[in-house]
């Protein structure tokens, strides 16, 4: 495989490549969605300057969304009687630039309120990209450049921040304080509010997780995501996920459980023998797959969950 071979698969597994993507939108029915919430007021924060787009792989039929400058939650709601208090957010992958909404957002949302959580989607801003069958901007390019070459060298440390990340966080604090100010209306406890990200949606969630107390996760999931330091002790308890075979983040996994162990916040680690980067809950037919029922077993052991939890494991 050649160099442009390679960095079209890493591209691709991150989420973020649209070499398969057709030009049509999927089309879902109003029953596919749940209640959208604005997270700002409009004109609050600042627009790409182009229309936002949404797209579908043509192999798997997975939906990316592109120039996301109006964030958004779409909330899922338990059926009656079967909530349980608890709240998550997700937060799915893209690089920053498109957004994996379907795989990695409302189907892993409509699992977790089967269970009996209140769960949201975050579509939070991502960065610009071209109008073109890559919708890749050049920026990207060189973070995706940094990354293949630190999975063969180890170096740096820690993935340097990208391009978007500092506008997605900022939507996942306010996300946060907006799921928290409606606990009662939607018969939530504030104080078991957590926050799931996958791939880049992982590292805003690992931001998050260290970040400002007063928008700091009750708890988060961190998958096929890096590292983000310093860790304080206060850290949110985090239920960690990888695959031995992620050709793109090999390491990051167990460098994020050391970094949470060393601070003396707790933390959970598993590293799937298969599964590569982007293990959702389409079948692998690995046990990267069970990671949602070990997810609920985690919460449920953190006591995070009530009885309702248990009709669906």
């Amino acid at each position: 495989m050649n160099e442009l071979k390679k960095r079209l698969a890493a591209m691709a597994s991150l989420g973020v490549a649209a070499a398969f993507l057709s030009t049509a939108a999927r089309a879902q029915t109003l029953a596919d969605y749940g209640t959208i919430i604005a997270l700002y007021a409009k004109g609050q924060v600042a627009s790409l300057g182009v229309p936002e787009t949404r797209e579908t792989l043509r192999e798997t039929g997975e939906t990316m969304i592109f120039n996301v400058s109006d964030p958004t939650l779409e909330l899922f709601r338990p059926e009656p009687g079967r909530a349980n208090g608890t709240a998550v957010i997700i937060a799915p992958g893209g690089g920053f630039v498109g957004l994996g909404y379907d795989d990695e957002g409302t189907a892993i949302a409509r699992q977790l309120a089967q269970r009996g959580l209140t769960a949201l989607v975050l579509k939070y801003r991502t960065i610009r990209s071209p109008k073109n069958a890559m919708h890749m901007p050049q920026v990207h390019m060189k973070e995706m450049d940094t990354i293949m070459a630190r999975a063969k060298s180890g170096m740096p440390v820690e993935v340097p921040p990208f391009a978007g990340e500092k506008h997605a966080v900022e939507d996942g604090a306010r996300a946060m304080a907006i799921v928290r100010s409606h606990a009662a209306q939607w018969g939530i406890d504030p104080r078991r509010v957590g926050f799931i990200g996958f791939s880049s949606g992982a590292f805003l969630a690992a931001d998050l997780a260290i970040g400002n107390e007063a928008t700091r996760p009750d708890f988060v999931g961190l998958f096929y995501g890096g590292l983000r330091t310093p860790v304080p002790a206060g850290a949110s308890p985090a239920f960690i996920a990888a695959a031995a075979d992620d050709d793109y983040l090999p390491n990051d996994g167990v460098q994020l459980y050391v970094a949470w162990r060393k601070a003396g916040a707790p933390a959970e680690l598993h590293v799937y023998e298969h599964g590569g980067h982007g293990f959702n809950l389409r079948p692998k037919a690995t046990t990267s797959d069970h990671w949602l029922d070990e997810l609920v077993w985690w919460m449920k052991s953190r006591h995070l969950l009530g009885q309702e939890s248990d009709h669906s494991m």
